[in-house]
């Protein structure tokens, strides 16, 4: 779509689960981009410049062209629609409305395990407290959604790799990465997703750390 050069705008600590979907999305899609951090620390994304462009003062955040997006599912639909290469959603439309309902709710529920379970565990370092009753609740109501979607052999929600499974598995890995109990199956399945190439890359950044 257009000639206009792609930016990725992302935490400088590589720690945001979101920016880690988009940077996936780009990459599995092998469209062509420039990778830029912010320091959310030091509260670059509420620079005046920033905050404009993105709307909500967050990362991620793609720029193409005059044209800037912030929230991650946004930015993934927004790649599937308008460039080609690997399919980012199923096609069906059932199956791409079951995608979206995924990604939206890992992104607005299971409050008590992203917040005890932060993605420092998953990319820098387990956490030695235990699960509180609230954040158990809340596991027991993961595993028994993620039961339904997946199968005992570890395949992709739907059969082809979409971008939930990346966002499902990262879900996944705040407690299988720490040590909390999961599933077999759904470990399994964290496992096989974890693998995927384009995440590697993204690793790969905590590996130059």
């Amino acid at each position: 779509m257009g000639t206009n050069s792609l930016h990725l705008y992302v935490d400088q600590l590589y720690t945001s689960p979101y920016a880690m979907s988009v940077f996936v999305a780009l990459t599995v899609k092998q469209i062509p981009f420039t990778l830029h951090t912010v320091d959310l620390a030091a509260g670059a994304q509420h620079a005046a410049q920033f905050a404009h462009d993105s709307l909500s003062a967050r990362v991620p955040m793609l720029q193409h062209g005059d044209f800037c997006l912030s929230e991650s599912s946004a930015i993934t639909e927004y790649l599937d629609e308008n460039w080609g290469g690997t399919p980012l959603y199923p096609r069906d439309a059932q199956q791409k409305a079951r995608a979206r309902q995924i990604q939206a709710w890992l992104r607005s529920d299971l409050l008590p395990i992203r917040l005890e379970r932060s993605t420092e565990v998953v990319f820098m370092q387990p956490s030695d407290q235990p699960l509180s009753a609230a954040a158990q609740q809340a596991a027991s109501k993961l595993f028994a959604a993620a039961g339904q979607l997946i199968g005992d052999e570890g395949r992709p929600i739907f059969g082809d790799w979409c971008i939930a499974d990346v966002d499902l598995a990262l879900m996944l890995n705040r407690l299988l990465k720490n040590g909390d109990a999961v599933p077999d199956k759904l470990a399994h399945y964290a496992q096989q997703q974890w693998a995927h190439p384009a995440i590697a890359q993204w690793l790969q950044f905590h590996q130059r750390g």
